[in-house]
């Protein structure tokens, strides 16, 4: 059983975690749709940046954040001693 401190720590880690990968989304989704004129100046495999950004990029950096939010949630309980068996 975890303590009162330990739990706190716990769930700052987490929510830490969840707010890094919240803003890296909001960046990738928003972010790119605001400044897609500039990134349409950018030509990647023959498509401008900013239709590749929407049809592909986000979507793989999507992914990614999931792939990073899982390691390191792993991480997070390993260290609590809270993981799934």
């Amino acid at each position: 059983m975890l303590s009162r401190e330990q739990l706190q720590n716990y769930w700052r880690e987490n929510r830490n975690l969840m707010i890094l990968v919240l803003i890296v989304w909001a960046l990738v989704s928003y972010g790119a749709a605001l400044i897609s004129g500039w990134l349409n100046k950018v030509v990647v495999f023959g498509f401008p940046l900013g239709y590749y950004m929407g049809s592909q990029g986000a979507l793989i950096v999507f992914i990614l954040l999931l792939v990073f939010y899982s390691k390191k949630m792993n991480e997070i309980d390993r260290k609590y001693g809270v993981e799934e068996e």
